[in-house]
């Protein structure tokens, strides 16, 4: 439930609930009063029967009368008050009454005759009497509620209990409910973000589809988001060390061996052939040197986040035909069997230089790879061909509508599920003798692939199995 909606509720309970408990507390006493009405009414008639019997007598209301016997007037409960026929005063049962000549006005004198009259605190009754025909007189009898009144006001002080304690149960229960709605959870967010302010370890609690849940999603999101930077950072930090390391360490070994041999040269008196040997190794050692330095600068730029790689639209069969052509010289002096395969159609967006760069890298790579006698495969297909029939049977279906894959796939030794999982890590070489890696070129090759073509939209994939082969494929999307 939204907090909006929530708070809404509340509010509405604590204005509706009081004004529920009031209505039914006020039907508690209505019928309560109803019920006592119908005792205290019999009552009354019995009692008024017999006043009505006493002061219907004509010689109480002649001047002079000894009214001093009135039973009635013991009677606490009771106000007698006896009117001539102008209606003055004659006796009352109240002595303020009694010393004063107060006379009604002959509307009041007759007004409301021989009906009972009820009120919050007593009954009241008027009848004229009667001597012979002739008008002698009037009484006025008030007779106390006192057993009604004193039960009402006992239940008005239990109606105000149960109003206050229901009125009071609901503002508690209220305020636990907001406690527990808003300010345990603001609370707990606050300090889950001040945790992870000061560094600390923040566990992530579930949360609720309202506002503050949401907004506690967003936190732990942007939480993430940050721990998934942090951890990036780290990583390339790590990355950037290691890089350095191992570029120091193989870039060592063939400088220190040009040194060497430029020494030779320059010291020693060597023969002609030996004199051309030693230049061979300076030159192989120094194409060695400038690949690594041209593969580390192309590594750095591509991971730069400002690098934008400039693209051109091109024709896919056009463009990828030349991309799989020139290698056949090369595998024919390795005694390799080539087998190369152009069918794409439609357009795509590529940067040549690089793309060429990506098709020697594997194509190189694989025939390093390859031992005479063995066959490499170099295609580029359409998705929407049928794939190739000498796929190694242990890659599995990653064929999608509106793409177009590179495949370059050899026979040879192939390489372990573990190995493969690391082969896209910079620097990282199956064959650990580091010593030798100059033979097998600088170790950024897969990783420089897999970021240019990720900027080209696409992804790379790498299969391999020991004593089987290897296939590398990359996809691109069509336009």
């Amino acid at each position: 439930m939204k907090i909006k909606t929530w708070l809404l509720i509340s509010y509405l309970m604590v204005m509706i609930l009081p004004l529920i408990t009031a209505y039914f507390l006020f039907a508690w006493i209505n019928s309560y009063n109803n019920e006592q009405k119908v005792e205290e009414n019999i009552q009354l008639r019995a009692e008024l029967d017999d006043i009505k019997q006493e002061l219907n007598d004509p010689a109480l209301y002649v001047s002079q009368a000894d009214r001093g016997n009135l039973k009635t007037d013991a009677d606490q409960s009771k106000l007698i008050t006896l009117y001539d026929g102008n209606g003055v005063i004659i006796y009352s049962s109240n002595p303020t009454l009694q010393s004063t000549q107060f006379a009604l006005s002959k509307e009041q004198l007759y007004q409301d005759l021989y009906e009972l009259e009820q009120g919050y605190s007593s009954f009241s009754y008027k009848q004229p009497v009667f001597d012979q025909h002739e008008l002698v007189g009037f009484f006025d009898v008030e007779i106390a509620r006192d057993k009604w009144v004193a039960g009402v006001e006992k239940r008005s002080y239990i109606v105000g209990g149960l109003f206050l304690i229901v009125f009071v149960l609901i503002y508690l229960t209220v305020i636990r409910l907001v406690n527990k709605k808003l300010n345990i959870r603001l609370t707990g967010l606050m300090g889950d973000m001040s945790a992870y302010a000061a560094g600390e370890t923040v566990n992530e609690r579930p949360t609720n589809q309202d506002e503050i849940g949401k907004l506690t999603e967003h936190f732990y999101h942007m939480k993430q988001q940050i721990d998934a930077a942090r951890e990036t950072i780290e990583q390339e930090q790590d990355t950037k060390e290691y890089l350095i390391a191992s570029v120091s360490h193989d870039l060592k070994t063939p400088l220190t061996s040009i040194k060497a041999y430029a020494e030779a040269l320059h010291t020693q008196k060597l023969t002609n052939e030996e004199q051309s040997e030693y230049r061979r190794v300076i030159m192989e050692k120094s194409n060695f040197m400038q690949q690594m330095l041209d593969d580390l600068l192309t590594y750095t730029l591509l991971k730069s986040p400002s690098h934008e790689m400039e693209l051109v639209e091109v024709e896919g069969d056009e463009f990828f035909e030349m991309l799989v052509s020139d290698y056949e010289e090369i595998s024919r002096k390795q005694g390799i069997y080539l087998e190369t395969t152009a069918k794409v159609c439609g357009r795509y967006q590529v940067n040549p230089k690089e793309m060429m760069r990506i098709a020697d890298n594997l194509v190189s790579n694989a025939i390093q790879h390859t031992k005479s006698e063995n066959h490499l495969w170099v295609a580029a297909l359409s998705s929407d061909m049928m794939p190739p029939d000498w796929l190694f049977d242990f890659t599995p279906n990653f064929w999608k509508e509106n793409a177009m894959y590179f495949i370059v796939q050899n026979e040879g030794e192939g390489l372990s599920e573990e190995k493969s999982a690391h082969v896209f890590d910079p620097l990282y070489q199956a064959d650990e003798a580091r010593s030798k890696q100059y033979i097998h070129g600088s170790g950024l090759g897969l990783s420089i692939t897999k970021q240019i073509i990720e900027k080209h939209g696409g992804d790379v994939y790498f299969y391999s199995k020991e004593n089987v082969g290897t296939c590398v494929i990359c996809e691109l999307p069509q336009l």
